[in-house]
């Protein structure tokens, strides 16, 4: 038997490869699957089932494409109802894969549909669970997406995924692997730690959600502090529910070469965002007007769908030479399908034709240093919990995901300053403000981490995990 965890950073994601005497099986696949389909045909075996702990909101899985591929049954919990072909199992229904069996656990409360499936070895053993958003490590599935299509309450949710992790969960040996569907920085949970595969046992002892009192406690605990779900999740749903488009066509499609003329073309014919994935420093000594940055080395597609929303956006592409078909993919991965081609020879192609660009005025933040005084206006573009562990005094606490909810606050006419942690954040707000007719600011290169070696005055630190807590 082998077991594989592939894991994704971008979106902190994992997808498990199992192979047991001849068979295989895949839980919670990714969207492009030509890496499945090698490991298959490396390992000289038939994948048997797919998976899927659930309707994914943050990402597009596979497991559609990847059944016409290999002819493998699609398989989900109790109460799924997609709209192609699959298997709807029953709670404790037996699945055999080579010698070994996976055991369905129905545990409803991050989605109604959710599912655990208990790997049992060729002993008979109880060896792992593939949790999916029931249980990560250290937090459990956030109970608040399911409760508007099923006419529930995130509180209801919480109850019901109490009663889940009690039931199924923490009744199985200490010394059950777990593996998650996620791990720290995705939106699925609020207090994920960094590890991404642990033993239940360390599991009961240190997660806060399996260490409440009871179910009232329980369900505090677990809806307090949830901030609002990115936009693009409900239309992840959809598009892992209904299916969607062949991910080749859309590669093909988005592997479209423009010249600067077609290019132009595409923009006023399509009313397609461009979207510069290259780095803040690159983007800020150029760019071409009206685009969006958003760094691909980085955390790429999970902004995208914070900041864009909308999956159907037509997309025009401004990268690195070579980064094209890395983009689309990473976009294809949170449902962004409609990538209509990419600029040839990338921005220097743009600027070497004579057309209109822009920069962003970034500055250091020794020069941010001297420029300082109690009268500045600085916009802080980080998480709530980044800014209450410490910030600049008088800073104003504007988190980068909810910028279309503050943009209009800010006055065009008045000088202020911009930044984040490193500089990735604060050059994406600085792009967004810059389309929207903001041209009188400073971004800080380095962000809070270059002031903060500074003297320029800040708040007394606070760790964030007491703040968390």
């Amino acid at each position: 038997m082998k077991i594989e965890q592939i894991y994704t950073g971008c979106l902190a994601q994992g997808a498990y490869y199992i192979v047991s005497n001849g068979e295989a099986a895949i839980v919670d696949p990714l969207r492009e699957t030509q890496s499945y389909t090698d490991r298959l045909a490396k390992d000289n075996v038939r994948l048997k089932y797919i998976f899927e702990t659930h309707f994914h909101a943050d990402f597009v899985s596979g497991h559609v494409d990847l059944s016409k591929k290999t002819g493998a049954a699609i398989v989900y919990g109790p109460t799924a109802n997609p709209d192609f072909e699959a298997i709807i199992a029953e709670d404790e229904q037996i699945f055999e894969i080579g010698n070994i069996k996976i055991k369905v656990l129905h545990t409803p409360g991050h989605t109604l549909e959710s599912t655990t499936y208990l790997l049992i070895d060729e002993n008979g053993k109880e060896t792992a669970i593939f949790s999916g958003d029931t249980l990560f490590l250290g937090d459990v599935g956030r109970p608040d997406l399911a409760q508007k299509a099923a006419n529930m309450t995130q509180e209801d949710l919480a109850g019901m995924l109490y009663d889940s992790l009690q039931n199924k969960i923490m009744p199985l040996a200490d010394d059950v692997t777990v593996y998650p569907a996620h791990g720290a920085g995705s939106a699925c949970g609020k207090n994920m730690q960094k590890e991404t595969v642990d033993i239940l046992g360390n599991q009961k002892k240190t997660n806060y959600a399996l260490n409440q009192p009871n179910k009232e406690a329980f369900i505090k605990a677990v809806t307090d502090g949830l901030l609002p779900p990115p936009a693009y999740f409900g239309m992840n749903v959809a598009m892992n529910k209904q299916g969607y488009q062949n991910f080749d066509e859309v590669l093909n499609n988005g592997l479209r070469a423009l010249s600067v003329t077609e290019f132009e073309e595409v923009v006023e014919n399509s009313e397609a965002l461009i979207l510069d994935v290259r780095s803040a420093a690159d983007f800020a000594k150029g760019y071409i007007p009206q685009s969006v940055n958003i760094g691909l080395k980085g955390d790429f597609a999970p902004w995208v769908g914070a900041l864009i929303k909308d999956v159907k956006q037509p997309i025009l592409l401004i990268t690195d030479l070579g980064d094209e078909e890395e983009t689309v993919t990473r976009l294809s991965r949170v449902g962004f399908d409609h990538t209509l081609g990419f600029l040839e020879g990338g921005f220097e192609t743009w600027k070497n034709s004579g057309k209109e660009i822009d920069t962003v005025n970034r500055i250091s933040a020794t020069q941010f240093k001297t420029e300082f005084n109690e009268n500045v206006k600085v916009i802080d573009v980080r998480k709530e919990s980044e800014y209450e562990a410490e910030h600049v005094e008088n800073a104003y606490r504007r988190p980068l995901a909810y910028i279309n909810d503050w943009i209009g606050e800010v006055k065009a006419d008045e000088h202020f300053y911009i930044h984040c942690a490193g500089g990735y954040r604060s050059m994406m707000a600085a792009s967004i403000l810059k389309a929207r007719g903001y041209h009188n600011f400073s971004e800080v290169e380095g962000g809070f981490n270059a002031i903060s070696k500074t003297d320029v005055p800040k708040t007394e630190f606070v760790c964030q995990s007491k703040i968390m807590s």
